[in-house]
């Protein structure tokens, strides 16, 4: 199955020079297991998500893959799914999917289905890959979105992620990507607050936290499952620390800080 790019142009621009505004070229490299990053248009969030890639650095033994977990805002198709195969055809060229280690992960999950459909309309992961094509023009990718974020499914995908990444000869060339905002259309300084608490959780590695968190102070943060699964996954690959690269809202571009919508990009070592 070909899946066509359906945000070019308008949540991010089409063109390589224009995505170079929204990275930092400068950036010490390093390398990380995992990462989140926003999935806003770029005007918004690209900043961040820009960020989090300009820092990244792999092993360059054959092609890297990065293995991308949104939310599935849509609600088309199973509440975890996985696309096993096709091309995903986008500005800066065409991406195939990591075919065989997609198959391993689907092989080690219990709760992962194959379907294509969940993906066509969903935009989490697409914003993602023109900041990763930039960097890494040979990539290939794993699609996964959820909309089951209970924690034994979060548990379950993580698991068999970093199940799937441990067979790897080339581990150290596969980055695991959680796609989320933040808090959604509250004031700066509740946004603030409540980003806050999510985000320690983050850096404690603490995934079960995070989902509590989230649910006991209400944050109307939209990826906490799939952020839940890159942190049970990159615990499993012995992650020891995370790092805040950057923070920001709506409100830094807009001016706007009646009722924002919170970014952060976050490295995970």
């Amino acid at each position: 199955m070909i899946r066509k790019a359906i945000c070019a142009g308008t949540w991010y621009p089409k063109e390589k020079k224009e995505i170079e505004k929204y990275l930092d070229l400068r950036a010490k490299k390093e390398k990380v297991i995992a990462c989140v990053c926003p999935h806003a248009g770029w005007i918004y969030s690209g900043k961040v998500a820009g960020a989090v890639y300009s820092k990244i650095d792999l092993d360059r033994v054959g092609k890297p893959i990065f293995i991308l977990i949104g939310p599935n805002h849509t609600g088309i198709g199973e509440p975890a799914s996985i696309m096993l195969s096709g091309e995903w055809q986008l500005p800066l060229g065409t991406l195939k999917i990591a075919q065989e280690l997609a198959g391993l992960i689907l092989e080690n999950s219990q709760i992962l289905e194959d379907d294509p459909d969940a993906h066509l309309q969903e935009h989490s992961i697409e914003v993602q890959l023109p900041f990763i094509q930039y960097f890494f023009p040979q990539v290939e990718i794993i699609p996964i979105v959820l909309s089951d974020y209970r924690i034994s499914t979060c548990l379950d995908i993580g698991e068999a992620i970093a199940k799937a990444i441990s067979k790897e000869q080339r581990a150290k060339s596969i980055v695991i990507v959680a796609s989320t905002d933040m808090t959604h259309y509250e004031p700066q300084k509740i946004a603030e607050k409540k980003d806050k608490l999510a985000i320690d959780k983050i850096l404690e590695l603490n995934p079960e936290g995070l989902l509590e968190t989230v649910r006991k102070e209400d944050i109307s943060m939209c990826g906490s499952g799939p952020t839940a699964v890159v942190l049970f996954a990159a615990k499993k690959l012995g992650a020891k620390s995370a790092e805040l690269v950057l923070y920001q809202t709506s409100g830094n571009v807009t001016g706007d800080y009646s009722a924002v919508v919170g970014y952060a990009g976050i490295t995970i070592k």
